[in-house]
């Protein structure tokens, strides 16, 4: 045992015990442990939990850049719906894929506005100006046209099923594929006329009239 307790100045010289654990016994028995031996079991938990803390906030970041654009696209949802928009000015505006629910747009100015899938169900348009407006997709069912300007107005694939178009406007107008109810077709072809400036369909085809 002496010549081990001997020994120790020697070993505590030795560059690896620099970083060394040193316990004495009573018996003067001396154990030396390598520092690294001691810290590398607490220190995997940490590393692995830095690991999933880094990971929380790649996916995080993630889940940030994806919801981005969608609630960029909510953020301009346009929404009128029973909205007082009597004679308000929406001339060029961009109004692709708005709601227009129960609106009263009596006489409103829609002139070369995107209305582009555009939900106006219920709507009042009595005598508003939708001339050169694109309606393409458009659900405008239930809607009062009564004495609206539909001039040269894009209406491709819209839903105007039970809408009252009574003295409406409809030169150079384009209904290719649109849902009308068989009573206005026949009204309408009446009046037909015209070709429509962006689509170049023949107005009176665009409504099947014969």
């Amino acid at each position: 045992m002496t010549g081990l307790s001997n020994r120790l100045p020697n070993l505590q010289n030795n560059p690896i015990v620099d970083h060394a654990f040193v316990v004495r016994s009573s018996k003067s028995l001396c154990l030396v442990i390598p520092m690294p031996l001691l810290t590398l079991k607490p220190l995997k938990p940490a590393i692995i939990h830095l690991l999933k803390l880094i990971v929380i906030l790649a996916i995080a970041w993630l889940w940030v850049l994806l919801s981005a654009r969608p609630a960029l696209a909510q953020a301009k949802t346009i929404n009128y719906t029973n909205t007082q928009l009597e004679r308000r000015d929406f001339s060029n505006a961009d109004l692709e894929g708005g709601v227009f629910v129960a609106a009263e747009m009596r006489e409103a100015n829609f002139q070369g506005a995107n209305l582009k899938n555009a939900m106006m169900t219920n709507g009042n348009l009595l005598g508003a100006n939708l001339s050169g407006a694109n309606l393409e997709g458009a659900l405008v069912d239930r809607v009062t046209f009564y004495k609206a300007d539909l001039t040269n107005a894009i209406l491709i694939g819209a839903t105007l099923s039970r809408s009252i178009l009574d003295e409406t406007k409809i030169t150079g107008a384009d209904f290719t594929d649109a849902i009308l109810d068989r009573y206005y077709i026949a009204m309408l072809c009446k009046t037909a006329s015209g070709t429509n400036p962006v689509t170049g369909a023949d107005t009176r085809e665009s409504l099947g009239c014969k």
